[in-house]
């Protein structure tokens, strides 16, 4: 057998729908002809070449059979060739499409850690963002359950307990492991909610519990490339938010994912996730407003926006600087302060192509009053030490941006993170350029 062959989407999605390649084929043609594209030949052998890769499907085509399937043009245009084809997979049907209600949030934690490793898709649709966001909104939070062992607040405390030791290890240990712990906790706490009585309270506190379990777990996998797996873990914490009528875990699963879409190429679809979670009146934590708003910032920046990028940096600062000490504030944005925004604002800066402007905010992150800790989470300062690094060869300074590289690589090493990986990769690139320059060719060398 093949197991390429087998693996390609349009290979899956023959046998899922029980098409012939011929039967496929013809409903193709028959789009491609009703959406005005005009005749279109229909020999079974062009699926298999497809699905060889020896040939890639016309865009009129591509289009043709995602009408067939129900799927926008801008997933084609925005995901490519053979990878959009994944927005049709029955696996994640249950996570997109069942009610906004505590019994559908129950059916779609039941469905969270499996086997997904589809690294550079993303699940829901653009269009579909906003919607969802408007679906957390409305709907109905969860009343009391009963049938089984009652159980009362002393369990949901243990369990807030547990998660915030998680929050913690991330930084500590990385993500892999904490995937693997916050994938058992969403598994212990659907138990809870099935299976146990319990106050209308309590009950909404489990779901809010699920709700952060589901957060750290879609972060995790995103921070280890899984992008299927971590936008179903981020929608599954939207749900059970609202069934937990749990509105600030709600948001802060909105600040994450927005993080996941601008990051793989979606920054309006991020923006929809943010305005939304902006626009929740009862979102009140400064940190979290400061973390939208800094968010933002990034998707504007990378979406060329100057004037709103930096007006959002401005929100974020603002915000910020009347938020209470981090401990009277939302416990899992403790790492977010001052220099934390000063790296989103330079990060933004570097997007927008003012390097200078970049490094006056990287540098401003590490000396000030308020700075940035370097120590608490080794991935995070290891990407923005990469582009402080690209600030320095956009520059001109290679100097400095072969300096700051060699930084980059002995805080990644022994930590298994695709974004940090990605972010060294991206500046060994800036750097083949200047591959003439001695200093710049050993460091290249050295991480080849």
């Amino acid at each position: 057998m093949d197991i390429a062959r087998e693996r390609h989407p349009l290979a899956a999605l023959l046998r899922s729908r029980r098409w012939t390649a011929a039967a496929f084929l013809r409903q193709v043609a028959e789009r491609h002809c009703a959406l005005g594209y005009g005749g279109m030949a229909s020999r079974k052998e062009k699926v298999s070449r497809w699905i060889a890769g020896a040939a890639v499907p016309e865009i009129t085509t591509q289009y043709a059979m995602a009408a067939l399937l129900g799927i926008g043009q801008r997933e084609v245009d925005a995901r490519g060739w053979p990878t959009w084809l994944l927005a049709a997979s029955s696996e994640d049907r249950a996570v997109l499409e069942s009610p906004w209600t505590p019994a559908g949030s129950v059916t779609v934690l039941g469905e969270m850690g499996g086997p997904v490793d589809r690294r550079g898709f993303l699940i829901a649709s653009s269009s579909a963002l906003a919607a969802m966001v408007a679906q957390w909104t409305t709907a109905e939070p969860a009343a009391a359950a009963a049938g089984g062992r009652r159980i009362g607040a002393g369990v949901a405390d243990q369990l807030d307990t547990r998660l915030a030791a998680l929050r913690h290890l991330d930084d500590e240990i990385g993500s892999a492991s904490v995937y693997d712990a916050a994938t058992t906790e969403i598994r212990l706490i659907r138990a809870l909610l099935t299976n146990t009585s319990h106050s209308q309270q309590v009950g909404r506190r489990l779901y809010g519990a699920a709700a952060e379990a589901c957060r750290l777990a879609g972060w995790c996998a995103y921070d280890s490339g899984h992008h299927a797996d971590a936008e179903r873990h981020f929608i599954a914490a939207l749900r059970s938010a609202a069934s937990g009528d749990d509105d600030t875990t709600g948001a802060l699963t909105l600040a994450f994912w927005a993080n996941q879409r601008y990051t793989t190429g979606d920054p309006r679809g991020a923006l929809d996730l943010l305005d939304g979670a902006l626009a929740n009146r009862r979102v009140t934590s400064p940190r979290l407003l400061a973390l939208l708003h800094a968010r933002r910032a990034r998707a504007h920046s990378l979406l060329k926006e100057p004037v709103q990028a930096y007006r959002a940096i401005e929100a974020a600062f603002s915000v910020l600087g009347h938020a209470p000490p981090a401990r009277a504030d939302l416990a899992a944005l403790y790492w977010l302060n001052t220099g934390e925004l000063h790296q989103f604002a330079g990060s933004s800066a570097l997007s927008l192509s003012e390097p200078r402007r970049a490094l006056e905010h990287f540098d401003a992150a590490v000396n000030g009053e308020d700075a940035y800790d370097s120590g608490q989470e080794v991935r995070g300062a290891a990407i923005y030490l990469a582009r402080r690094s690209e600030a320095h060869l956009a520059l001109g300074d290679l100097d400095a941006a072969v300096e700051v590289a060699e930084q980059v690589l002995q805080l990644m090493g022994g930590v298994e993170s695709a974004r940090g990986s990605s972010a060294l990769n991206d500046l060994r690139s800036g750097l083949r350029g200047h591959r003439h320059v001695p200093l710049v060719n050993t460091f290249l060398n050295a991480t080849a």
